[in-house]
């Protein structure tokens, strides 16, 4: 993974799961990552953690639905390394629930956490990418955009939103800035701890076969490593036994 080395990378949804293990697997090959996520003291712990290993690791409080965050995000980057490679949006919720159930105000939270806060981040580090002459922008969507199912429908909207638009933004982006979009099926995180109860059970009964979170971080890895001029467009990272 040479060329992960001396990158800067900004990782959303840095405390836990997937961000957390790329986070760690990005530093401990040279990266210079930086944190964002809703709590602070576990991105504090993770950026001691890196430096303990001998990595570079700075971290700020990062709420995806408020603009500003992400920009402040981008600038912490750029002040303590001066320069951002890349910006990982991967700060997500799943609440899902059959749409019977009505329940607007998840279906809002989806759309603002998965959907907003990847085109906040796209309009915080896109001019800083074109001003630069580089940059990488992947994104964590999901398989349920692939294989829709009962229960997920506003979730895998939201998932399917982000790889059109990546898609578009890979299509205006020119040989200097690269796209990826990154795919998990199950995964063993901490994503269905807000589900609604039959949905949940449903989902945990998928846990037993669960990728581990590295998993996934390697994906990210693979892409970010290429050499110029190579662009990784999407993966797909699923369990052998998933359907």
């Amino acid at each position: 993974m040479s060329g992960i080395k001396g990158k800067v990378v900004a990782i959303t949804g840095a405390s836990s799961g997937i961000g957390e293990a790329a986070a760690l697997l990005l530093a401990e090959h040279g990266a210079k990552v930086v944190l964002g996520a809703r709590r602070p003291e576990r991105l504090e712990a993770l950026a001691a953690r890196i430096e303990q290993a001998g990595g570079e690791a700075a971290w700020v409080r990062t709420d995806v639905t408020r603009r500003e965050d992400l920009v402040g995000l981008v600038e912490l980057a750029r002040d303590r390394y001066g320069k951002l490679d890349v910006l990982v949006s991967n700060a997500g919720i799943g609440l899902i629930s059959p749409l019977d159930d009505l329940r607007v105000e998840d279906w809002e939270e989806m759309i603002d956490v998965n959907l907003k806060g990847v085109l906040y981040g796209i309009a915080a580090a896109l001019p800083v990418f074109r001003g630069q002459g580089f940059g990488h922008f992947v994104n964590t969507v999901s398989t349920a955009g692939l294989r829709i199912v009962p229960l997920q429908s506003v979730y895998a909207g939201t998932k399917n939103a982000v790889r059109t638009i990546s898609e578009g933004l890979r299509q205006e982006a020119g040989d200097s800035l690269r796209v990826t979009v990154v795919s998990p099926g199950a995964v063993r995180t901490d994503f269905t701890e807000r589900m609604d109860p039959d949905a949940k059970a449903q989902i945990d009964k998928m846990m037993g076969f669960a990728l581990p979170p590295e998993a996934v971080a390697r994906a990210i890895a693979f892409a970010i490593e290429q050499p110029d001029g190579v662009d990784v467009g999407d993966i797909v990272v699923r369990p052998t036994a998933q359907g």
